[in-house]
């Protein structure tokens, strides 16, 4: 009688995969579009988009802050203070998610967020609500709305002085003749004054005058992308230092 050998099988291990869909990351890599494809980009309609819709947003995000922290610290000689104070923290957390959502889709901006809020060993209503008032993540998003404000109004004007001017300034050519037809000007009004008995006027319209005056809006066209980057460069700045980890 033989003693059976045992050969042990080699099993081949599985090959690692590679990262599913779902954990790969949510930001887009967006190119800078060179100085003469920029007005026509669709990076700058996002960021020009995200320029305009800014200023309801640091209205809201504004108004929310101020309110709730003055509410918070006003009532904070009572007990009532500190929940408002916690709810103000959770709701610029809130909004702050929603901040990283608008640049990740406006700015090509891919923040990680913050990590969430941990709770205190102790268990109960005020053992959260500690927790909630010590949370650095919610004091920097209640910050940001705050100090973003002022800013979000700034580049809201500037954007839609640019973009308005410099394209009805080199579309001109195109719609010189309504002056004359409908307002009785033969041309555009620069200025048209009497001063000392003297009477001023100049108005665009010989060939050389509408050329020179669409050209120069074309210049307006080109450098309000660059202009809006710039301004925007601000809001990806607070983004990564207050709304990230």
């Amino acid at each position: 009688m033989t003693a059976a050998t045992f050969h042990p099988q080699e099993t081949a291990q599985p090959a690692p995969s590679a990262p599913s869909a779902s954990h790969a990351p949510t930001g887009r890599a967006t190119r800078r579009p060179g100085f003469w494809q920029a007005p026509f980009s669709e990076v700058t309609f996002r960021e020009i988009g995200y320029a305009l819709t800014s200023l309801p947003v640091a209205i809201a995000g504004f108004v929310f802050a101020v309110t709730m922290f003055s509410l918070g610290v006003g009532l904070a000689v009572t007990v009532l203070g500190l929940p408002v104070l916690a709810a103000a923290l959770l709701g610029a957390r809130g909004l702050g998610a929603a901040e990283r959502g608008r640049a990740r889709y406006g700015l090509g901006l891919d923040v990680e967020a913050p990590a969430a809020m941990r709770g205190g060993r102790d268990s109960g209503a005020w053992a959260a609500m500690r927790a909630r008032l010590s949370d650095a993540t919610g004091w920097k998003a209640l910050l940001f709305h705050v100090v973003m404000f002022p800013w979000r109004v700034a580049t809201f004007v500037v954007s839609v002085t640019f973009l308005v001017t410099g394209w009805a300034v080199a579309l001109y050519p195109a719609y010189h003749w309504v002056f004359a037809r409908y307002v009785g000007w033969p041309g555009y009004r620069v200025y048209d004054y009497t001063s000392g008995g003297v009477h001023h006027a100049y108005y665009v319209t010989s060939p050389l005058q509408i050329g020179v005056c669409s050209l120069l809006g074309l210049v307006i066209v080109f450098i309000t992308p660059q202009i809006v980057r710039a301004m925007t460069n601000v809001d990806r700045a607070a983004v990564r230092s207050l709304l990230g980890r």
